[in-house]
């Protein structure tokens, strides 16, 4: 009866996103070349993984209704990791530890077993003593059809752990052996467990791989951890550590200890809509990540899901991004290579020179674009530099370089009339000859890379195909833009 109940929710399901495509695939805020649902709710990424010849792309989703709600699992693979296939929703709520309307099949990961695909989920549900948090395991033999352990929960929050704060199992394989880091809250402190099991199925404890001291919130949601050359990575998106979304420490790790020793912090995006990250290896050794490209503020808890929801649905993936260590141990998040067979129209600019006069730039149509830019920094004496992104009628997203403050800003509080804040991050140009800027916008998202794609900001923005206009302008100075260079985006969703 159990398998029975999931299949007839999975069917419910497709039913649904049947019905609903495509009316939604037309609305006026549909991506053009961000990953996003047919129908519903998407929020965070999970079990991004490289199996038999294929991306996977797996996703927390409400097929319903543009709002969280009771979470399943969709699923879409690609062999590019821009054009999708929608496969049918791969996990749905249907036994005592995941079916409830406030719950249902959390995040988790995928990894690959005896020739099967495995998921690594969390299960949420409400009982008589409260919510409580578990980890199971699902497996497929076609990699689409999905089956739960019979045995689930697998593993249940340890003493000291909050049941209800006890989520998001990253899974991964070292030797023989699989590794599980799980988010904790450990009265109301932010903590990262570590797990090791032989088949998936039993896990023993090993050790805390890291954890908040206060100065990093009190629950690190979506943990992942992988190596990068000689050092490991640790993510996550803390909350209750105030703007932070999703961060990133470097450093040292013993598997026979299961100690990490971080040396180096960072921010993965300074943006607003940056969340949840989760990274897969590629069959060429890329690590890429990607995000849920909105945060948990956005949930309609505290507001409302904003112009996407009215035309049934809401929320997408950021571009897919490579990770790369910098000698001082620093990450850069870089557009995987596989955007650039997207280009068309291509323009190039010589140097030339801004001042308080606003420039007019071209990208593609405006709308769907890629504008890569360098300041000559040693030519320029100007205070600042603004770019004017999706502007017309009135609105605009104001991206500002303060050389004098030394930071950067992303303004959306003119740019749709919905939309609200400013992203903020720190500039280091001591000793550098060119800030190098790289800048993707689609229909809904605006996401721009800086100084070696180590500052980055990823932030929506609702505006219409009315709004397609580029300016840039310096202030109190000149600016010298040593190399400019535009490129229109091919349709990957229509």
């Amino acid at each position: 009866m159990p398998r029975e109940l999931m299949l007839e929710r999975i069917r419910k399901a497709q039913q649904e996103t049947d019905q609903k495509k495509e009316l939604i695939r037309n609305g006026r805020m549909r991506q053009h070349f961000h990953f996003m649902p047919q129908t519903g709710w998407l929020n965070d990424p999970n079990g991004l993984i490289w199996f038999r010849g294929k991306y996977h792309y797996f996703y927390q989703h409400n097929p319903y209704y543009g709002m969280w709600d009771s979470m399943h699992w969709g699923h879409a693979v690609s062999e590019d990791l821009l054009h999708w296939e929608y496969l049918p929703v791969a996990l749905a709520p249907s036994e005592p530890y995941d079916d409830y309307l406030r719950g249902g099949c959390f995040s988790g990961s995928a990894v690959e077993h005896d020739g099967r695909l495995f998921l690594i989920y969390t299960g949420t549900a409400y009982h008589a003593d409260g919510l409580e948090q578990s980890q199971c395991v699902a497996f497929s033999e076609d990699g689409v059809h999905f089956e739960k352990y019979e045995g689930n929960p697998v593993l249940r929050a340890p003493e000291g752990i909050r049941k209800r704060n006890f989520r998001d199992p990253r899974v991964w394989k070292h030797g023989d052996r699989y590794y599980l880091v799980c988010a904790a809250d450990c009265g109301g402190r932010g903590q990262a467990l570590l797990y090791r099991s032989e088949d998936l199925l039993h896990w023993t404890y090993v050790n805390v791989l890291a954890e908040s001291r206060g100065e990093w919130g009190y629950m690190w949601e979506c943990p992942d951890f992988y190596r990068l050359g000689d050092k490991y990575v640790l993510t996550f998106s803390p909350m209750g550590a105030g703007d932070h979304t999703a961060v990133y420490f470097v450093g040292d790790f013993d598997y026979d200890t299961g100690t990490f020793d971080c040396q180096r912090a960072g921010e993965m995006d300074w943006g607003m809509d940056f969340y949840a990250p989760q990274s897969f290896e590629a069959p060429d050794g890329r690590r890429i990540v990607t995000a849920w490209a909105n945060e948990v503020a956005a949930a309609p808890f505290w507001k409302d899901s904003g112009p996407t929801y009215r035309e049934g649905w809401c929320g997408f993936f950021a571009l897919p991004r490579e990770v790369r260590l910098m000698p001082d141990l620093s990450l850069q998040f870089v557009p995987v290579r596989e955007l650039q067979t997207l280009r068309t129209d291509a323009r190039r600019m010589n140097r030339f020179s801004v001042g308080d006069e606003a420039l007019a730039l071209t990208a593609g149509d405006g709308v769907s674009c890629e504008i890569k830019l360098k300041i000559d920094l040693a030519a320029t004496n100007a205070q600042q530099v603004e770019l004017f992104l999706r502007c017309g009628g009135g609105r605009k997203t104001v991206c500002t370089f303060d050389f004098q403050r030394m930071q950067m800003s992303v303004d959306r509080n003119e740019a749709d009339g919905w939309s609200q804040g400013i992203s903020r991050s720190a500039l280091f140009l001591k000793g550098k000859r060119e800030l190098d800027v790289h800048i993707f916008l689609d229909q809904s998202s605006v996401e721009i890379f800086a100084d070696q794609y180590r500052n980055n900001h990823a932030d929506n923005v609702y505006a219409g195909n009315e709004q397609n206009q580029i300016w840039i302008r310096a202030r109190g100075g000149s600016a010298v833009i040593s190399g400019y260079e535009s490129y229109g985006m091919k349709e990957c969703f229509r």
